[in-house]
Order: structure tokens, then C-alpha cells, then sequence
């Protein structure tokens, strides 16, 4: 949650106020499995579902046919040690209805071309490490020969 504070108002010129909306909007990957059609987000506590449609349609001008929200309960945990509780923030979560024509997909960060370059990367430390390990037993029968020395 936002905490700015603006100025109160007074009567003359100029004003000494900039407006800086406390709205935002989170795109979260659901828990549960959601028709193509739907999409969740994480927003702000102060929002509306009215808030999240217009948000929606006129800045990133996507049609929304139904919003729901709900509250989501943060988790709460007990300290072993000192025995205190200590209680997570609570979060409003939306569900932002599509029309049926529209799907949504969620973004893949790690395509499957990363994963084989990894793949690859690995196996290259692997090869490394054994040249190095073949390396320092070539000198291994010889002990006093500096490690830089070698046939």
C-alpha cells in the first residue's frame, strides 16, 4: 500500500499538489486451473471492481466483460524462539473476465531454448572439470614439482 500523503487543500494559487494515483495492478499466475478466458491479478486494497475495469479499459484498452474480487488472508506465523506472531499482508486478488473470443496465455520466461543452452553449459563445466582433474594428475607420482611445471 501507497503512503503518500498530499498537501490539504487551501484556497489561492498555485496549488502545490501532484496527483499520484494509489492504484496498481499485478498480473499473478493462478493457483487453481482458469478457463483461457480469464485472468488474475494482484491489486491494491483501495481498488474497486469498477477501479480494476477502468483501469483496464482506458489505459491498456482491453475489453472486460466481469470482474470478481476477493480478499486473499495472509499467512500468519508464530516464532519458535520468542513465541510472537507475526501476520503477512492481506492481498485483494481480481479475476478479470475476457470475452470469449480473447485467450489468455500466460508469458513463458524460460523457454525451452534456455533450458537446452543450460543443458549445454553443463555439460561443458563437466568436460572442464575433467581436463582440470587430468591435468593435476599428470603430476601426481612427482610430489616437490611445482604445479606449474609439467610434461
Amino acid at each position: 500500500m501507497s503512503t503518500r500523503w498530499y498537501p490539504i487543500y487551501q484556497r489561492g494559487n498555485p496549488q502545490l499538489r501532484v496527483f499520484l494515483p494509489n492504484f496498481w495492478l499485478k498480473l499473478v499466475r493462478p493457483e487453481q486451473k482458469q478457463p483461457p478466458n480469464v485472468v488474475q491479478f494482484a491489486c491494491s486494497m483501495e481498488m474497486t471492481r469498477h477501479d480494476v475495469k477502468n483501469y483496464l479499459e482506458k489505459i491498456y484498452k482491453i475489453p472486460v466483460v466481469n470482474v470478481r474480487t476477493r480478499i486473499a488472508m495472509g499467512n500468519t506465523k508464530r516464532d519458535m524462539v520468542l513465541g510472537y506472531v507475526t501476520k503477512e499482508e492481506d492481498t485483494k486478488l481480481a479475476y478479470v473476465t475476457l470475452p470469449n473470443t480473447m485467450k489468455f496465455d500466460f508469458p513463458d520466461i524460460f523457454p525451452s531454448d534456455a533450458k537446452k543452452k543450460i543443458e549445454e553449459d553443463k555439460k561443458s563445466l563437466d568436460d572442464a572439470k575433467k581436463n582440470h582433474k587430468k591435468f593435476l594428475d599428470k603430476n601426481k607420482d612427482r610430489p616437490g614439482t611445482p604445479g606449474w611445471f609439467s610434461i
